[in-house]
């Protein structure tokens, strides 16, 4: 007879930053700017147009999304472009693609 199993939970330190990220999802303009990063690496200002806010709002989002993990900046020449930060934010971002996709 095999011994069952007992189910554990992450520490308090993995759920906290689980759910930090989860948060960065559920934010609309979040998610819009993650959207438009999956395609490919932008500027503010490029960033600015395609979502039709101010380059205050879309740089505190950024903001945020640099402290989750999500998104990186790097400089190119004169402008700064933002990336998805690894193929882990790719892979997450793509199976909820994925998932919405599904009917």
């Amino acid at each position: 007879m095999s011994e069952e199993k007992k189910p554990t939970l992450p520490t308090s330190e993995e759920t906290e930053k689980c759910v930090q990220i989860f948060k960065a999802f559920g934010n609309d303009t979040r998610y819009r700017i993650l959207y438009l990063l999956f395609e490919q690496a932008l500027s503010v200002n490029e960033i600015v147009e395609a979502v039709g806010l101010t380059q205050s709002a879309v740089s505190h989002q950024l903001k945020i999304l640099r402290q989750t993990g999500l998104v990186i900046s790097l400089r190119d020449g004169q402008r700064v472009l933002y990336h998805l930060a690894d193929r882990h934010v790719m892979t997450i971002f793509q199976a909820v693609k994925e998932h919405i996709a599904e009917d």
